[in-house]
């Protein structure tokens, strides 16, 4: 099954994630399929980019979104 999930980068206690799609049987961090955004809790307020016409290509065809993915999505206006 195909994810659409949050990678973890930046240093020691100040993280960012990178909005990810990969196979759910990979690591956390290790290889994915696409690169879709990023989120970045630690400014204020929080940043979240993420290309909408990919997140949407990857929606459609049968994608899932993690939990927090799914919030991110729709503060974004991707999905409702």
């Amino acid at each position: 099954m195909v994810k659409i999930r949050l990678r973890r980068m930046g240093a020691h206690k100040a993280p960012f994630y990178r909005v990810i799609v990969a196979d759910s049987r990979t690591p956390r961090d290790g290889r994915f399929i696409e690169e879709i955004g990023y989120y970045n809790p630690m400014t204020e307020p929080k940043t979240i980019k993420i290309d909408a016409e990919k997140a949407n290509k990857w929606l459609s065809n049968g994608a899932q979104p993690t939990e927090t993915v799914r919030a991110l999505f729709k503060k974004s206006g991707i999905i409702e």
